[in-house]
């Protein structure tokens, strides 16, 4: 019996071990979100989990409760039979319509959220994925940060500024994830796509490609560093100074494309 009792308990313990730092258990696993985009997403998450849990909850009580109640009691007993119940049909119709119309409605306000696009945003950030690396433009500061194999480009942005992203690739489709920012959007050939996020709290991300573009996939790696506005300026400056000397060994070159990015103007990144 108590070696039973120990099986029994095992993931519960191991469900409080894994809560004891950051309330990961709250966050159903997710990393801090470091966007607005991330937190909403993140609470949609919650959302959806706890609705789960609930139905989980009853489906399993309402099974306990009819093996328990309506058990046989003797070896002769025979529990009655019952063609159908009216009822409890409609009931268990219409209550899946119902979660599942409440779930697709906050599913389309998160979407519309996640696709939503500021008019006037603080920063604009070309990005270019392309095998087997990254290179990001300051579309209105004339800044390109240019990566390559081994050399992982580091994107440098303000914190509490609203950041649009425009992703072109001239070759395969990439997809562009900071993994703290819990939003990833493919950069696909032919086609200019857009997305635009606030980033809520400092410190430096990882950055991946996530989508297999081919035998260097992996290396396709890249940072983000969060600094206070004021910081950031300072960092803006430097770079740019450095982009105007043409260092050969800097990361930093002086961009000069157009301030609105297309396909067209990504064809020659080698």
């Amino acid at each position: 019996m108590l070696r039973r009792l120990r099986w029994a308990l095992l993931p519960a313990l191991v469900l409080l071990a894994s809560g004891c730092r950051n309330n990961v258990v709250e966050r159903a696993g997710w990393p801090v979100p470091a966007s607005d985009k991330g937190a909403r997403a993140l609470g949609f998450w919650q959302g959806s989990m706890i609705a789960a849990l609930a139905v989980g909850a009853f489906v399993i009580g309402l099974i306990l409760w009819s093996a328990i109640r309506f058990r046989r009691r003797s070896p002769d007993d025979l529990p009655r039979q019952v063609r159908y119940n009216l009822p409890i049909e409609v009931l268990y119709t219409a209550i899946p319509i119902i979660i599942v119309s409440i779930l697709f409605y906050f599913t389309v306000i998160r979407e519309n959220d996640e696709n939503n696009l500021n008019p006037k945003p603080n920063l604009r950030i070309g990005v270019v994925g392309y095998q087997w690396s990254w290179r990001f433009n300051y579309l209105d500061d004339g800044l390109s940060v240019n990566g390559a194999v081994g050399k992982e480009p580091t994107l440098v942005l303000p914190v509490g500024q609203v950041v649009r992203f425009y992703e072109d690739s001239p070759d395969v489709i990439h997809s562009f994830r900071v993994v703290p920012f819990e939003f990833t959007r493919d950069v696909v050939p032919g086609r200019t796509n857009s997305f635009q996020l606030k980033v809520i709290r400092t410190g430096t991300f990882r950055g991946v490609c996530a989508e297999y573009c081919g035998i260097n996939h992996d290396r396709m790696l890249f940072w983000v560093r969060v600094l206070p506005v004021d910081q950031y300026q300072n960092w803006l400056a430097k770079a740019k100074a450095q982009a105007q000397i043409g260092n050969g060994h800097s990361q930093y070159t002086v961009y000069d494309g157009p301030r609105t990015p297309s396909f067209d103007s990504v064809r020659n990144i080698s």
